[in-house]
């Protein structure tokens, strides 16, 4: 497949599997009060915050704003960005634990099983020695088998699909010094084969994105919220 047909799926997928999901489910999941776990006080406050008052419409930015701007979307990204890779053949599901892929690397030409992240910054420092233990044990048991007798730490890698080398954070650096921490650019050179991918991919999908129709979802699902708000006996306004 060329690097053009295989970045048409890609922003396809994302459109279809991503975007769109995440509007639909705005619509049909957050927008429902039932959705919520409700800090009386802190949705209060917070109300006051954004419309000046305690009424429907601010506690319902309270829960709708966050909920659709933040967890949502990075919810259905991180879910789907892994079948992608499967869906589309581009790598296999791991049957190892912890792994999340197994792929061939088109620059080294090896085997290599890895633990997908979104962002430069996404995991803790308690997160560290987990995986670096996940990481040594998988490797000495797979040493005991003739068919991986060859395996090594490069191997075994975090595949991180946005940012820079410089943008790691500390504790994703601790990693990379014992097993590669492939981000951006790199990972997605070493999974498609194309230096650019990564680049021209992201230049596809901002295209993708200017033209899906919103319409106005945004504002509807954050009115339906509100209207059930309103004649909920959990709120007194």
């Amino acid at each position: 497949m060329s690097e053009k047909e295989l970045i048409n799926q890609i922003a396809e997928y994302f459109e279809i599997n991503v975007f769109e999901q995440h509007i639909n489910t705005c619509l049909k999941t957050h927008s429902k009060l039932k959705a919520y776990n409700i800090n009386p006080i802190i949705v209060k406050y917070l109300s006051k915050v954004l419309d000046d008052n305690y009424c429907a419409e601010g506690v319902a930015k309270a829960l709708y704003y966050p909920r659709v701007l933040g967890t949502s979307i990075n919810t259905t990204f991180g879910t789907r960005i892994q079948n992608m890779f499967i869906d589309l053949k581009m790598a296999e599901g791991s049957f190892i634990k912890g792994m999340d892929i197994e792929f061939t690397d088109k620059v080294d030409n090896r085997k290599k099983w890895c633990q997908l992240k979104s962002g430069p910054n996404t995991i803790n420092s308690e997160d560290v020695k987990p995986l670096i233990d996940k990481f040594t044990s998988t490797i000495n048991l797979a040493r005991t088998n003739r068919a991986f007798a060859g395996i090594n730490n490069t191997d075994f890698i975090v595949g991180v699909l946005y940012g820079e080398q410089s943008e790691l954070s500390m504790h994703y650096k601790k990693i990379d010094q014992i097993h590669p921490v492939l981000i951006g650019k790199d990972f997605w050179h070493r999974i498609t084969g194309y230096p650019e991918f990564y680049s021209k991919l992201v230049v596809a999908l901002h295209e993708s994105i200017a033209n899906i129709d919103t319409k106005d979802f945004f504002k509807i699902g954050c009115d339906n919220l509100a209207e059930e708000i309103r004649t909920s006996p959990l709120f007194h306004f």
